[in-house]
């Protein structure tokens, strides 16, 4: 995951496919690519983070250690990522020893007592208070609900409330042990191990997650809630509603269980978790947030279950936040450039659910929809980038584009799906997230496990699809000769190649052909910006289509009306 939906779903349920024949600004892909790795020092091991609110203030009382061990020998400074927190103290755990300690508005160094090496496990315990810019939201109350505070990390924003390496790269375990009013549901990551009443009159709930994973995933909401429990095989299966919207729950989420059995039959990897929530929040900005076994999501967006139009777009929102616990959450990006692996997969698996529960045509239709947005999007878009994000060091912009990450990702998996196969594809997804189970990869991983299933060269695939931007623009004039029954199509490119957008795509395309005494398809393989094609057929051509299994969506094409000669 990441953050889905950064606009609405049902904005795709407006997008037709627009055809166009003029150009669109582009460029060749040659540039060298950027390293967006983050380099590190030390690994963290775990994040104990203990923390109670003044909510008139908007203030946060956190009380964090961080436990870590150095990469390497000689390390005395430790810094971590930590936006306008109020340090108390800073001290050397279990021995209390007090750390000297600099901040900016950004991080806090801290000075060891001593150096440290690989062998050696150090705790920091930081206290602290914080009145957080983003990262942790107080909602006030409303009609119909309570008031709430809740988090949203991806993709920077953990740093604003606790300190922390805030980079996808780096995986810890972590447990939050949460203070809030009693009568107040706290939704954590991972189990509850206990919920103690204070003599304050308030409770305190102990949450904590074994399994390594990313900063930005660390969540928690608090609000008055009604818990509809379900369970997957021993998995439970909990969707925290208002008072009053059990019904809704039923509409938005009646298929949760269902896309557990679905992504598991697909991948081949069992569901990696212990437990999967789904809550409802106020005024969320995004549709939905995987973090992780506790997904968030806007309350607007689960209330369009209750119509008849909205039900897929939240059918869809609930698969693909799902998706995550294996694309994004289990297996996760390496860094911000990499983000349409977590996201792109996840928008696939939308799809890839709709062809299990409704058939190829749904599963088709999705795909389609979702290559009509990007290619609208592209038209117009002035932030254009490819799928590989040459752009992510701005981590605010990370998600201005979201047509290319999430739709031309999810896109570019199913093509991917076309190219290699149906069965080496599936076997490919499974040895891709079994080698990096709990780690993090980067485009060649999925690349190399690819290649390895089908033995084909894909470098050709990712360099024009993952590395570049844009998409093919194709313009196709037809000409039968009758005297040598034969077909000429003539395949020009169009698009202006600049920017890193090829002057050429590699496009391995069918053609149907129909004639008055039957139908052929014809396999033609387009590589240069203009070139011809001769088809011999049986007589005069009737109708003549082009991908007609739409292998490759992400192209516009010009179809010029048949030219007959004599």
């Amino acid at each position: 995951m990441s953050i889905y939906m950064k606009i609405t779903r049902l904005n795709s349920l407006l997008i037709t496919l627009v055809f166009l024949s003029t150009a669109v600004t582009g460029g060749l892909a040659q540039a060298a690519r950027p390293d967006f790795n983050r380099a590190q020092t030390y690994d963290v091991q775990h994040y104990r983070i203990e923390i109670s609110f003044n909510p008139p203030k908007k203030e946060v009382i956190g009380d964090t250690t961080v436990s870590l061990k150095p990469l390497k020998e000689g390390l005395s400074v430790v810094e971590l990522d930590a936006v306008d927190l109020s340090f108390r103290s800073v001290t050397l755990d279990p021995a209390g020893i007090d750390l000297q300690f600099k901040t900016d508005k950004r991080k806090v160094n801290v000075t060891l007592d001593r150096s440290y090496g690989p062998s050696d496990t150090i705790a920091i315990r930081f206290k602290y208070t914080a009145r957080p810019a983003k990262g942790v939201y107080f909602v006030k109350a409303d009609t119909g609900r309570s008031a709430q505070i809740w988090t949203q990390g991806e993709p920077d924003e953990a740093r604003h409330w606790f300190p922390s390496f805030d980079f996808p790269s780096d995986k810890a375990t972590t447990e939050q042990i949460i203070t809030a009013e009693k009568g107040e549901t706290v939704i954590g990551n991972g189990e509850l191990i206990n919920k103690t009443e204070n003599p304050n009159g308030t409770q305190t709930w102990h949450y904590k997650m074994p399994v390594p994973h990313s900063t930005y995933l660390v969540s928690f909401v608090i609000g008055k809630y009604e818990l509809i429990q379900e369970k997957y095989k021993d998995i439970p299966v909990g969707y925290y509603v208002y008072a009053g919207k059990e019904a809704t729950a039923k509409n938005a989420y009646d298929r949760t269980i269902d896309m557990f059995a679905v992504f598991e039959e697909l991948t081949g990897i069992d569901y990696p978790f212990n437990k999967y929530d789904q809550t409802m929040v106020a005024d969320f900005q995004f549709g939905g947030m995987e973090n992780i076994t506790a997904t968030t999501m806007s309350d607007t967006e689960i209330f369009f279950a209750d119509t008849g139009f909205g039900k897929n777009a939240v059918m869809d929102l609930v698969s693909h936040e799902l998706a995550h616990s294996w694309f994004g959450n289990m297996v996760t990006c390496h860094n911000w450039a990499e983000l349409w692996l977590n996201e792109g997969f996840a928008t696939f698996m939308e799809a890839a659910y709709r062809e299990k529960a409704f058939g190829r045509d749904d599963y088709q239709a999705k795909i389609r929809r979702d290559a009509a947005q990007f290619l609208v999007d592209d038209t117009v878009n002035r932030k254009r980038h490819g799928l590989f994000n040459q752009r992510a060091s701005d981590v605010s912009s990370l998600f201005d584009n979201p047509a290319t990450t999430y739709n031309k990702g999810g896109v570019v998996i199913h093509m991917l799906r076309e190219q290699v196969g149906n069965e080496n594809f599936w076997k490919g997804v499974n040895i891709y997230l079994t080698r990096h189970r709990f780690g993090s990869v980067e485009t060649t991983d999925l690349q190399r496990a690819m290649e390895e299933v089908s033995g084909q060269d894909l470098k050709w695939f990712f360099d024009q699809w993952v590395y570049s931007i844009s998409s093919p623009k194709i313009d196709i004039r037809k000409t039968y000769s009758a005297r040598t029954k034969t077909l000429k199509l003539t395949v020009t490119q169009t698009q202006k190649p600049e920017n890193l957008v090829p002057a050429a795509f590699k496009l391995p395309m069918e053609v149907e052909i129909k004639t008055a005494k039957g139908q052929k398809t014809k396999m033609i393989e387009i590589t240069k910006r203009l070139e011809t094609f001769s088809i011999q057929l049986d007589g005069p051509p009737t109708s003549v289509t082009f991908d007609p299994d739409e292998k490759i969506p992400l192209k516009t094409i010009r179809d010029r009306a048949t030219r007959m000669m004599r």
